[in-house]
């Protein structure tokens, strides 16, 4: 034992003078060449991250309004204090949290569906369908919910027509008002979210294809059917994928702002539906203008991103799955 301990005592003290070794001039200068090279993003992310977060947690303590900045004091925790006790903040809470139940599950869900479709042998034209399902994607955000918005059209859109085909007469005279609803909307704005879900599919499409073909070849010599094999290799491999989506999914719809406020502005309409937490931020803090109010409304955000985030994280040790983990 004697022996083995002068061994790793030696082991340390050399690796412990190695580490203290002042670097050579070549290394030095390839350091310099590293900082230069990574100084745009540096400068960046000081520029357009750093201060902005540093200076709305300053903002968050001071009562700051845009139109008399001249005036701004020190508030303390009052904005913070109002940011909870304001009954608007749990209302536009409570309607990101059913949008995101939602929503959330069903983008998941048809991301893989598509992508399992498209992954198939036997699709004919299958660069052609991939091409179709990405490119709604790539349309401005703006100009797709302007589309939608005449495609839920109560009298002109496509979709109650479409319905009214079927022969269901629930559209009335009127046809069904699509965002007239406060259950009806959040189902609109699921139509709108899902067309543009080209990005997830393409996620998803390319974890299933670096699943190992081996696997799938001897579960068929097995006797394993098509719900077999998508329970026992393809959604335990594609876990790392599937918690991305859902980690970046959940994220983005914690912030979703642009489509409601494209329809309704900060409204709310119809009855408080669509008066998300971003909504709300942004009327307090550059439509009231009271940036003080806005900026703790804005870390009351991060929080329960962040909170939810870390939620997610915690529930992946139970099915997340890693090739190179050991059980």
């Amino acid at each position: 034992m004697t022996d083995f301990t002068d061994a790793v005592l030696a082991t340390g003290r050399k690796r412990r003078g190695k580490s203290s070794r002042p670097a050579s001039p070549m290394q030095r200068r390839e350091a310099r060449w590293g900082y230069a090279f990574i100084s745009p993003w540096i400068i960046g992310f000081v520029l357009f991250w750093a201060i902005p977060i540093g200076a709305s947690l300053v903002f968050s303590v001071l009562d700051f309004q845009l139109t008399d900045p001249g005036a701004t004091t020190f508030a303390g925790g009052s904005n913070w204090e109002r940011a909870l006790s304001d009954p608007d903040t749990w209302t536009s809470l409570a309607a990101t949290f059913r949008f995101t139940v939602l929503f959330l599950p069903l983008s998941l869900v048809v991301a893989l569906g598509l992508a399992l479709l498209l992954n198939s042998r036997h699709l004919r034209m299958v660069g052609l369908f991939r091409l179709l399902f990405y490119m709604p994607s790539m349309i401005p955000l703006v100009a797709g919910i302007l589309i939608w918005q005449q495609v839920l059209n109560p009298q002109t859109g496509w979709v109650n027509k479409l319905i009214g085909l079927t022969g269901v007469n629930a559209t009335g005279a009127d046809g069904i008002r699509w965002f007239d609803n406060p259950v009806l909307v959040l189902f609109a704005f699921s139509f709108i979210g899902l067309w543009g879900i080209g990005n997830a599919m393409v996620i998803n499409l390319a974890g299933l294809q670096g699943i190992p073909t081996e696997l799938y070849e001897a579960a068929e010599i097995d006797g394993a059917g098509w719900w077999r094999r998508l329970r026992s290799i393809t959604l335990p491999l594609l876990s790392p994928v599937m918690f991305y989506n859902l980690v970046i999914g959940s994220v983005l719809i914690l912030q979703y702002f642009v489509v409601p406020w494209v329809l309704f502005g900060a409204t709310g309409r119809p009855q408080g539906a669509s008066r998300f937490m971003l909504i709300h931020f942004y009327q307090e803090a550059f439509v009231f203008g009271n940036m003080g109010y806005g900026a703790a409304l804005a870390w009351f955000i991060f929080v329960v991103v962040a909170v939810f985030t870390v939620l997610l994280f915690g529930t992946s040790r139970y099915w997340v799955h890693y090739g190179t983990e050991r059980s």
